[in-house]
């Protein structure tokens, strides 16, 4: 067959989206100043819409379908996805904010991403709690189709140095105040007054 008779490639999209369901456990707190502890377990990939729904109940500890959040994958951070796939294993990160003043209540679902770059951008708030989940085996599949069909490796190149000299011209040695070189250490009021001065 020519090329004339499939016509061109099609161009992939710069984005993807997939709905993706969250799995939190429940367990009870180690400390006193918390009850429960919220951790994200599982994803579940194509998922409908939930509310807490309760998936299972054993002694104290139970697990939810907490939320069902896009996941969304942008051409752009190919690079921060290759770093989650890299991961082992390959990790899809979770963002949840507590609720209330303490936190062992339920917390807010927030984001999901697959970038670990975005990832480390919530941390760095301190008001988020961000979790790795690791990815299944489909979810990992749908990431990396998209890496493989948006990431351009680019070569290296190393700059040259500009050949001007910058270091023979003494500019703004110090304060005008000072009048010689060998008082550039001096504090200007400890300076020898001149006639007039």
């Amino acid at each position: 067959m020519d090329d004339a008779a499939t016509g061109p490639e099609p161009i992939p999209s710069r984005t993807a989206k997939l709905p993706v369901g969250v799995v939190v456990r429940r367990t009870p707190g180690r400390t006193r100043w918390a009850k429960w502890v919220y951790m994200p377990v599982a994803l579940l990939p194509g998922a409908g819409s939930a509310d807490w729904r309760t998936l299972r109940e054993e002694d104290d500890a139970a697990e939810y379908h907490a939320a069902t959040l896009s996941l969304e994958l942008f051409r752009t951070d190919v690079e921060a996805y290759r770093v989650s796939l890299s991961m082992t294993p390959p990790s899809v990160f979770v963002v949840m904010r507590p609720t209330g003043p303490r936190r062992d209540e339920r917390p807010e679902l927030v984001a999901l991403t697959a970038s670990a770059y975005e990832a480390q951008d919530y941390t760095d708030s301190g008001e988020m709690q961000v979790e790795p989940v690791a990815m299944p085996d489909g979810l990992a599949a749908f990431v990396e189709a998209f890496v493989t069909a948006h990431y351009v490796d680019e070569e290296f190149v190393k700059r040259r140095r500009d050949k001007q000299r910058v270091d023979l011209v003494e500019d703004g040695v110090g304060d005008k105040r000072i009048r010689q070189l060998a008082d550039v250490y001096r504090v200007p009021s400890q300076q020898k007054r001149g006639p007039g001065g």
